[in-house]
């Protein structure tokens, strides 16, 4: 099977034309950012995942990563491709020049992460955990913090994880038993032990700098009771250099259903005479803390989804185009293209999504303007949590559909494509399961305001249907299909907001389908403008007449094939609670 080719034509169409560069590279140290710097880096990008990290991709799924000797061993020839990684300047893409950053947009950030996580996710991970690290710093870290940790983490010669989750301790973060007590100089003993800690050991990088939530002894209940801490696996001496190891070990690797060649590490902290840390922020504030990384952490996830989309998809594809039966490709055949074309269609959707939303989060931190930023903002804070879910959602189905392209041999691990659905299935858990980010929206972000800031977006959205109308007949089914989302998720919206209060467990019924009709229906508003935009180059005769004009059919089909659920996922909305409620969990 071929290896992954980056579509940096359509990550440089969805960049420029609907994510809005020209508005992007006007903000305050962006200015560099141009069409043609970016389209560069997306191509190098597209060399160092389609020649370095694919083809590592099945290597990893097939080894594992090992714990020897107190020491994780990652799959053969990650270390060297991490190693070029670093020395090639991109783990420093997303982060501020200050230390040592390139300062790009996080709109082009976005696309190279995306490449990486196609490429190979579990290879994209460890950047991605140390990106979180770097903003907590970045953001809540004193000084003397920054000074100690934020240039080699921003250069990758350090990596970073996340430490929150404990055997009692997941979604409910509050009933963490970590424990953390003051030091007379001002450090801190931490003792506890964490799960799943993505990247937690390995020897890819000199240093690993955990930031790690734990409870003082007199620190209150719950949430108000946590702090944060940086907990780095070897200690760092004044003039830089390295120390000492901390009392810090992994002391299990998880054996998973997917992303094989990332190690996942149950973490002893201070199993001797406890590992040294430093508060970040005050005490007690630490999920707070947490709190302020979730946007970027939740983009980072449901790019994970648009990732796997698009490798599953490419593979699919290719097959295809390949296998022989009934005297042609299958490709000919009219429910093979349903498949490829539905799978295409939701693979562009969910990237134009998550792209524009990190163009947003690049005017809600860079504009002048104090309104423009808070508008911006309660856009990324709406769009996030669909962003997460619905692209990691698409992403478990379409890496399903692309199997089933496959047919038998999709089932076999020999042909690969089996190991984009198992590596997809993690994405709808972490960083917040699906379920809570659907509550998120439909709680935090709807009810909250009273769907203020959601008729904001219904009203960009609308705003496309004078030119779908004024576009010609061709446009009609994708006029009416769009409009009629729009007023279904509106109509959602009104439900929920309605009747929450007087119903406590509304909201955990109907979030995940109101959240999935969101997401369909900025995925539709997104592709009616990409469809129109390619046909405006069409008639210019802009390069790229295949692309642009199979763009035109793309938006068409996703009104037919996914703007079609619309009515269905409002009528499981209004269906409320009831029935779900009714059955008590002796009955089921």
């Amino acid at each position: 099977m071929p290896t992954y080719a980056a579509p940096v034509r359509d990550m440089t169409f969805v960049i420029e034309h609907l994510a809005g560069l020209n508005e992007i590279n006007h903000l305050p140290g962006f200015e560099e950012a141009t069409d043609d710097l970016v389209a560069a880096v997306l191509e190098e990008a597209a060399r160092f995942g389609g020649g370095v990290l694919a083809p590592l991709n099945p290597v990893g799924d097939h080894q594992g990563c090992r714990l020897e000797n107190g020491k994780v061993v990652v799959p053969t020839g990650f270390a060297d491709a991490y190693r070029q990684f670093v020395e090639g300047g991109w783990n420093a893409v997303p982060f501020e020049p200050e230390w040592g950053g390139q300062g790009l947009p996080q709109v082009v950030a976005t696309a190279v992460q995306e490449i990486w996580h196609a490429a190979n996710m579990s290879f994209a991970l460890t950047p991605m955990l140390t990106q979180g690290a770097v903003e907590a710093l970045s953001v809540h870290g004193s000084d003397e913090l920054k000074q100690t940790y934020l240039a080699k983490l921003v250069s990758g010669e350090w990596t970073g994880t996340m430490n929150l989750t404990e055997p009692s301790a997941g979604s409910d973060v509050g009933a963490l038993r970590a424990k953390a007590v003051k030091q007379a100089d001002g450090s801190y003993r931490i003792t506890g032990q964490k799960i799943f800690i993505t990247s937690g050991d390995h020897e890819m990088a000199e240093n690993i700098v955990h930031l790690v939530l734990a409870r003082l002894p007199d620190a209150p209940a719950g949430v108000k009771g946590i702090s944060l801490f940086v907990v780095p696996k070897f200690l760092v001496n004044p003039d830089g250099s390295l120390g000492k190891r901390n009392d810090v070990a992994c002391i299990k690797l998880e054996e998973k259903l997917g992303i094989h060649g990332s190690p996942t590490c149950v973490m002893a902290f201070g199993e001797n005479e406890g590992a040294i840390g430093w508060l970040v922020g005050e005490e007690n504030k630490g999920l707070a803390l947490m709190f302020t990384m979730m946007n970027n952490a939740r983009l980072s996830v449901g790019l994970e989804g648009v990732a796997q989309c698009e490798r599953a998809t490419q593979k699919a594809v290719a097959y295809a185009k390949e296998r022989i039966q009934g005297g042609g490709p299958i490709i000919i055949h009219a429910d093979v293209r349903r498949m490829l074309l539905t799978n295409k269609a939701l693979t562009e959707a969910t990237r134009a999504l998550a792209y524009y939303a990190a163009s947003r989060l690049d005017i809600a931190r860079h504009h002048p303007d104090s309104a423009a930023r808070a508008e911006a903002q309660a856009l990324v804070d709406l769009l996030i949590p669909v962003v997460k879910a619905w692209s990691t959602d698409t992403g478990l189905a379409v890496a399903s559909t692309a199997i089933q392209v496959f047919g038998g041999m999709g089932f076999v691990e020999e042909t690969g494509v089996a190991q984009h659905m198992r590596d997809a299935r993690i994405a709808q858990i972490y960083e917040g399961t699906n379920g809570i980010q659907a509550m998120d929206l439909a709680g935090r972000k709807v009810v909250r305001d009273g769907g203020a800031a959601f008729g904001r977006l219904l009203e960009q959205i609308r705003a496309v249907d004078s030119e779908l109308a004024a576009a010609g007949p061709a446009w009609d089914g994708l006029k009416r299909r769009l409009g009629a989302a729009a007023a279904a998720a509106e109509q959602a919206a009104q439900f929920i907001i309605k009747n929450a209060a007087a119903d406590s467990a509304l909201l955990g019924t109907v979030a995940v389908p109101f959240l999935e009709l969101v997401g369909i229906t900025v995925g539709g508003w997104l592709m009616a403008k990409a469809g129109l935009k390619a046909e405006e180059l069409l008639a210019q005769g802009a390069d790229g007449s295949d692309y642009l004009s199979a763009k035109v059919v793309t938006a068409r089909h996703y009104a037919d094939a996914v703007l079609t659920r619309a009515g269905g996922l409002l009528a499981q909305v209004e269906a409320g609670s009831g029935q779900i409620m009714a059955l008590d969990a002796e009955r089921f």
